[in-house]
């Protein structure tokens, strides 16, 4: 099913994004694999060279508003199609809101809100000639809950959590399916900044993450699924 495809996904040097790339290269998905570092993505190719994929990669600064259409353009230039989109880039703020800058604000919400929203509307022209065409935002449970000192990045991940709704409406009769995945904390160098009290033992593996992602691309009957919320073990259920 998944032999050939084309996925584009961002940040994908490291944490959530490596993983869904490695996983999806193990499927033989082609990849067009974006990160802000170039040298990570030159590491990241080699990495995955062994399955024998076609990768391309799309170094660029997600803060820039003229990058995601840029890699887009590259990603059917070079790779001929678009099934799938996984939007993993993500920059963390653990500090008040009172001391948060106009600076660090807008960061977070260029990078995790807005660049997603961007990517998908460049992307769905092409998606839409896909049989299995498939976006999978990867939110936070801040997406849903608030938490002290993260305040600019609930709200980003609260923006990316509403425009992702609506898309999913917006897109549902062009066979384009919007899922979105939010996990807790996960074993990222992100995500532990913000939440440094947590034993890292307790923490969620991005690999566990990927694995949904591809859960998600691989299921595609009549049963569809939104939204998936993902807790620690050793968190109490439904809280």
């Amino acid at each position: 099913m998944l032999i050939g495809r084309v996925a584009l996904i961002t940040g994908a040097s490291r944490g959530i994004g490596r993983a869904i790339s490695t996983k999806l290269a193990q499927n033989g998905v082609n990849l067009a694999v974006n990160g802000k570092s170039e040298g990570s993505l030159v590491v990241l190719k080699e990495d995955l060279s062994p399955y024998g994929i076609g990768i391309l990669l799309c170094p660029g600064d997600l803060q820039d508003p003229d990058v995601p259409s840029i890699i887009v353009e590259r990603t059917i230039n070079y790779l001929g199609r678009l099934d799938i989109l996984i939007n993993s880039a993500g920059v963390a703020l653990a500090k008040p809101l009172s001391e948060t800058t106009v600076e660090e604000w807008d960061k977070l919400m260029m990078v995790n809100a807005r660049a997603p929203f961007l990517l998908c509307r460049e992307a769905v022209p092409y998606l839409k000639n896909s049989d299995i065409a498939t976006i999978i935002n990867i939110s936070s449970l801040v997406g849903v809950k608030g938490y002290i000192n993260q305040g600019a990045y609930t709200a980003s991940k609260h923006a990316l959590m509403g425009f992702t709704k609506v898309l999913a409406q917006e897109v549902h009769q062009d066979g384009i399916r919007v899922h979105i995945i939010s996990p807790g904390v996960i074993d990222t160098e992100m995500e532990t900044m913000t939440e440094s009290d947590i034993d890292p033992f307790d923490l969620m593996s991005p690999d566990e993450i990927a694995e949904i992602a591809l859960f998600l691309l691989t299921h595609r009957g009549n049963a569809v699924i939104d939204e998936i919320n993902i807790r620690r073990a050793s968190n109490l259920p439904w809280r």
